[in-house]
């Protein structure tokens, strides 16, 4: 089965062209393939499959074999995958994800996709101030769905947070019982916040776009940052805005190839 490893900011996955090749059971090759011993190594998997209601249809597995609806960082790299690889020459794709529609904007330079700003739609926002304890240490929360659940935490230092022991027991809290990703940010400016995400069912990652987004939508809602902001993450940064005209959240980044391969497992 041939693959291609890309990565966005440093969130990598490992990408299957559906068109050519065929995945029959994806949770257990995701769980195998992303074993960064045994196998090629990443966050997860990813699908990009034909669809009849948009040009293109993104499955995303975590590395544990789960399914999950959306990932932002994801989305920017099957818009490089499909435009630089020929699959269409349109700069603006319909994708369709487990969270919906969204509609990928590719910025173009010398003929290959440079950037992808992607409509990640309406949030939904669960009170801005929730309690939650772990390893006997309470978290104020605020709850965002970016079509997968969030909770975002605020604290004053993030850099020498423990994120594993926290993220995964906020992670499996029986308040969240479709488990949840968890973002520890630091706001550091009315235009910059620094995060570090818990990813739910792959552990702490060098990105998460929808986390970034949800992240944002929390710190607006709290009154902490301006309505567009620069999310500084381990893997790199991206430019997050909540569109006061149509309510939508849209990030931009980048997305690169990382390699080609084919994988007999």
């Amino acid at each position: 089965m041939k693959f291609t490893k890309m990565q966005g900011i440093g969130n990598d996955y490992i990408y299957i062209n559906c068109f050519e090749e065929t995945v029959k059971n994806p949770e257990e090759t995701a769980r195998k393939i992303s074993d960064r011993h045994f196998g090629v190594g990443s966050d997860g998997l990813v699908l990009i499959c034909p669809a009849q209601d948009a040009d293109f249809e993104m499955r995303m597995f975590n590395s544990d074999g789960s399914e999950s609806e959306m990932c932002g960082n994801a989305a920017r790299c099957v818009g490089k995958y499909v435009f630089d690889r020929g699959l269409t020459k349109q700069t603006e794709v319909c994708l369709k994800t487990g969270a919906g529609i969204k509609i990928l904007q590719i910025r173009e330079k010398e003929g290959k996709a440079d950037t992808i700003r992607v409509d990640m739609g309406e949030p939904a926002v669960y009170g801005k101030d929730q309690k939650i304890t772990a390893a006997g240490k309470e978290f104020t929360f605020t709850e965002v769905s970016m079509g997968n659940p969030h909770a975002v935490i605020f604290l004053d230092e993030v850099e020498s947070l423990e994120v594993e022991k926290y993220g995964k027991l906020i992670e499996s809290a029986p308040r969240f019982p479709n488990r949840t990703n968890t973002e520890f940010a630091k706001i550091i400016s009315r235009d910059r916040i620094r995060m570090r995400v818990w990813e739910r069912g792959a552990g702490e990652t060098l990105a998460c776009g929808t986390g970034a987004c949800a992240t944002l939508v929390a710190a607006v809602v709290k009154g902490l940052t301006d309505r567009k902001a620069v999310l500084e993450l381990n893997g790199g940064a991206l430019t997050v805005e909540w569109s006061p005209e149509d309510q939508h959240v849209y990030q931009e980044g980048p997305a690169e190839f990382v390699f080609d391969g084919e994988w007999n497992g």
